[in-house]
């Protein structure tokens, strides 16, 4: 799906469009949430919808399919799991999120917002590791806000280079995490290797 075939929906169902697009985001819809939801403040800036109302059903569409993947691992758990292993290519954002919850713990989630695909994942397997709710909810949404908005209004102002920059936030925040789980494979190694102790 690309940006005029959005703008398109958003044009015909409205609001709605814009919601449901974000929220089902959580099962894999083709299209990164960024553009999702610059599209979002591009469409207020063409005067489609009105901007208030538009941010917060986009911030809606963010949080509520997050928290489905939440619900799923905390209702669900391993099942969940186990078919998200069967999907293609997915082991290595699943090792990827894993290494993001060891690291920072309730942090991840903020962290995961700058992760495509791990941000789906991250939600699930704190919601596996039975991370209360009220946690859950601090951590994500309040982040989560701060994400929207910075996209929505990236989208207000440059609207007609929605897929270049889409292109380049999904590209940019791939390299950064594969740099960031490199690091931290470094970092594990280099401090094993300092507590062997000396022979």
């Amino acid at each position: 799906m690309d940006v005029d075939t959005l703008i398109g929906l958003i044009g015909q169902y409205g609001y709605a469009a814009l919601f449901f697009c974000l929220w089902l985001g959580i099962v894999g819809m083709p299209i990164p949430d960024e553009v999702v939801v610059m599209t979002g403040g591009f469409v207020t800036a063409l005067g489609l919808l009105d901007p208030i109302p538009a941010f917060l059903i986009t911030y809606l569409g963010v949080v509520s399919g997050l928290s489905i993947g939440y619900g799923l691992g905390r209702v669900m758990g391993p099942p969940v799991l186990n078919k998200l292993q069967k999907k293609k290519n997915i082991d290595k954002y699943l090792t990827k999120s894993y290494d993001l919850i060891n690291k920072y713990g309730s942090y991840s989630l903020c962290i995961s917002y700058a992760f495509p695909i791990v941000r789906h994942l991250v939600p699930y397997l704190v919601g596996i590791g039975r991370m209360p709710f009220a946690s859950y909810a601090l951590f994500s949404y309040t982040v989560g806000f701060a994400w929207t908005l910075v996209f929505f209004m990236v989208g207000r102002a440059f609207g007609r280079y929605i897929d270049k920059i889409g292109t380049a936030v999904h590209d940019y925040g791939l390299l950064a995490l594969g740099v960031l789980l490199g690091a931290s494979i470094i970092l594990w190694i280099a401090v094993r290797l300092r507590s062997r102790p000396a022979s």
